[in-house]
């Protein structure tokens, strides 16, 4: 009989599949401790494929090894095994119930796993009645009481973690903002107020913030506080709840007198809390039953390895290997859970439990605060004065990777830039342009080579295609009536044919596999770069969204497009003939609208030679169009409320560039500005949108006849006293990002703060904050949908 695995490959996995598979699911529960706290810092795709394998496969090496020590229980022993071997592995299965605790920095590796707390509840019981059966199975056990000491930590961890995805899932976070009861409130409260009662237990248990005496002057404590009072009182923005009247009304008038750095500062550890309380055990170790359990496992884990380590006689009873691996799994044990222990220590959670707010001016706080100020003044804001856009001196985001709450970055996306393959450009480069050049010098030898492969291919197709059609013109001359010329010519073609026809098979394989979305999915994320947030980016959305407090509901116009959802009747333009730009906001979809603005933005952006004296609005509105494109093309998840047929309208428009750029001959020149001065010089007496109809989702053209008002009114704008192009340009882009702030998916949302965040839900909740977004307004229709 063929043995399909060899004898001495199978022997070796007798042997050691569970001693391997052990030191796997140790392995993994390091990596998952290490490396969980950086995906709020980073949307690196590398880190999230690491992080996602180790997850998943932590929970299956554990499953998977507890079933080997069961079956290697009930084998008889070999000659050559050492009589209490058995009773050591038996040890390992508490431990690998340790291991299924998981790690303090990660409980949840999405929303999902939370709402699968009741599974791991039945996990739970499942893997101990396995644990017990192994153990069981092993007696008499001179270990007993080591097995029994770490079944218990491994039990309560287990306990830790269910506890946390439980207090995690969208019930636990809708139903802990509901106010109990009141027999002799409910008598009087008048019908249709019952929304104003929602979110108050917390509202009232965490008492009310400070009021705000000094705007710009909070300290670090302060801030901490104030987003820890907000997130204990708002968190039920999560699940897109709606509160009192009373609720809204404080937190706009707190939230309109900060500063735009201090907002900034506060909606970042709020989202930070937020994070926290979905994907790790920090809310159930901040409370007092999570302190029990946690000093009751700790403590068990040590006297165990004391009882191992001082009492157990080794040296003739265990194998070697066996004692080393025990010895790693009880040392790296207690190492993970005071590295734990000491990233719990100095975070936003726990300075904000042990400090308070000072709602007395009289009391002083607490003695401990001074030195959470100087702590917590380590994760401040850090700031770089950079010169950029023309010579123009900006203030960019530049803090520490390690002390960072979130990226602290935007990606933009160009469609132009795509269209025609050319390379990215940065508006600010943080990293410096040494580091740049130590990069493209180590990448050179790579670059080069794909590059010269790519001149190489094409010139060789080029040469293919000459070549051919001169053998074509020679065996036509000379063929005349003789046969042999004619088989010459089949030759011929056959020969020529065969590039085309692995073009074809190839074409055949990615259709037949349908990996066509993944190969253009990967060619639009190289096409994303990271830009760091500005401070005066943050500051015009901020103020922008205050001076909407000041508007009056009623100037708010209705328009067609109002009633498909996208609000542009927020619009305020100052020009002597809004109505023509109007045209390109009220009576479209909003993914069709950002798309017009999105194309149009750049054609003027590239037609202006920049100048010393950068126009901030101009650039302002170059950084949130690529922005928003960044959204609607590259995160369909989070913009699915809004994104109507924005993936269809892309394909259309890139096809329609296509054809375009072909016939001018501009297609592989790369050359973003050659391309949009392309397009402006078209002219087209009949508006695209009166010849196209439905039969194309395409709005190039439309957006150069939007490009051609625009500077219409920029020439206008010179000798009057209307606003300037610029100025009109990033007003739509701001109605465009709240519109889409105020209507992002809540899912996806909240799944974005363990992939480094985005500006986007920063905008969220400052309109919710501010009491603008449609969450908090107690005329809403019923709650959403949630997660």
């Amino acid at each position: 009989m063929v043995q399909v695995i060899p004898a001495h490959i199978k022997n070796v996995w007798d042997e050691w599949n569970i001693r391997g598979i052990v030191i796997l699911s140790l392995s993994l529960q390091t990596i998952l401790i290490l490396l969980a706290p950086l995906r709020k810092r980073t949307s690196n795709r590398f880190l999230a494929l690491v992080l996602w394998l180790s997850y998943l496969l932590a929970d299956w090496s554990a499953n998977f090894v507890i079933g080997l020590i069961a079956k290697n229980q009930g084998k008889e022993l070999k000659p050559d095994d050492l009589p209490q071997d058995k009773k050591l592995m038996a040890l390992w299965a508490p431990f690998l119930l340790l291991h299924l605790g998981g790690p303090d920095t990660i409980t949840a590796y999405s929303l999902e796993d939370n709402a699968l707390w009741h599974r791991h509840f039945l996990g739970l019981a499942l893997q101990a009645i396995s644990g017990a059966y192994v153990v069981i199975q092993s007696l008499p056990n001179s270990l007993w009481v080591i097995i029994l000491l770490l079944f218990i930590a491994g039990t309560l961890k287990y306990l830790e973690r269910t506890i946390a995805l439980y207090l995690a899932s969208s019930d636990k976070f809708r139903g802990s903002m509901l106010e109990v009861p009141d027999s002799d409130s409910t008598e009087t409260r008048p019908s249709g107020k019952e929304d104003d009662s929602m979110a108050t237990e917390n509202y009232t248990q965490y008492g009310r913030p400070l009021r705000l005496e000094n705007p710009g002057n909070l300290t670090h404590l302060e801030i901490l506080q104030f987003a820890f009072w907000f997130f204990n009182n708002f968190k039920s923005l999560v699940v897109n709840n709606i509160f009192s009247s009373e609720q809204r009304g404080e937190s706009r008038e707190f939230f309109k007198n900060l500063t735009n750095e201090e907002a900034l500062r506060i909606l970042e550890v709020e989202l930070g809390f937020i994070y926290e309380g979905l994907y790790t055990k920090v809310s159930v170790l901040h409370t007092w039953v999570g302190a029990l359990t946690r000093t009751i496992a700790l403590g068990s884990l040590l006297s165990a390895f004391g009882i191992f380590h001082y009492r157990t006689k080794k040296s003739h009873e265990f194998h070697g290997a066996d004692i080393v691996i025990t010895y790693i799994l009880f040392l790296v044990g207690i190492a993970l859970d005071f590295v734990s222990l000491l990233m719990i220590l100095p975070s936003d959670w726990t300075f904000a439990v042990i400090s308070r707010i000072n709602e007395d001016e009289v009391d002083s706080g607490s003695w401990i605060d001074p030195a959470l100020k100087w702590l917590l003044g380590l994760k401040k804001l850090h700031w770089k004065k950079q010169i950029c856009c023309g010579g123009v001196e900006h203030e960019v985001l530049n803090t520490p990777f390690l002390i960072q709450r979130w990226a602290g970055s935007i990606k933009l996306f160009n469609f132009i830039a795509y269209s025609v393959k050319a390379d990215i450009k940065r508006m600010h480069d943080v990293k410096g342009r040494r580091r740049r050049l130590v990069w493209k010098t180590i990448l050179y030898p790579f670059t080069s080579v794909s590059n010269i492969s790519k001149k190489l291919c094409k010139k060789i197709a080029i040469w293919n295609d000459d070549l051919h059609q001169y053998m074509k013109d020679v065996t036509g001359q000379w063929s005349g009536d003789n046969p042999v010329a004619h088989y010459l010519i089949i030759i011929v073609e056959f020969w020529f044919m065969i590039p085309h026809c692995f073009t074809f098979i190839g074409s055949y394989i990615t259709n037949f596999l349908g990996i066509d979305d993944l190969l253009d999915e990967i060619s639009l994320i190289r096409s994303v770069h990271s830009e760091p947030l500005t401070k005066e980016l943050w500051e015009f959305i901020f103020d922008e969204l205050k001076s909407r407090l000041q508007r009056p509901r009623k100037e708010r116009r209705k328009t067609k497009a109002g009633k498909k959802g996208w609000d542009s009747g927020n619009i305020e333009l100052d020009m002597a003939d809004p109505e023509r730009l109007m045209r390109y906001i009220a009576d479209v979809d909003f993914d069709r609208s950002l798309m017009l603005w999105h194309i149009a933005t750049e054609l003027c952006y590239q037609e202006e030679v920049p100048i010393s004296s950068c126009d901030k609005d101009r650039e302002f509105s170059k950084i949130l169009s690529d922005y928003m494109m960044y959204l609607l093309i590259m995160q369909p998840k989070l913009m699915s409320e809004v994104a109507g047929i924005g993936k269809i309208r892309f394909r259309d428009t890139l096809a329609e560039a296509g054809k375009f750029y072909k016939r001018w001959h501009i297609e592989n020149l790369r050359d973003v500005r050659r391309a949009s001065h392309k397009i402006l010089s078209v002219e087209i007496e009949i508006h695209p949108r009166d010849v196209k109809g439905n039969k194309s989702k395409s709005v190039l053209f439309e957006a150069r006849a939007l490009a051609k008002e625009l500077n219409k009114i920029k020439k206008q704008s010179v000798d009057s006293d209307e606003e300037s192009m610029w100025k009109v340009v990033s007003k739509v882009w701001m109605e465009l990002l709240f519109h889409a702030a105020s209507n992002c998916d809540a899912t996806a949302r909240m799944d974005q703060l363990s992939k480094g965040g985005e500006l986007l839900i920063f905008v969220w909740l400052a309109l919710a904050h501010l009491g603008l977004g449609s969450q908090l307004s107690s005329s809403a229709n019923g709650l959403s949908e949630t997660i």
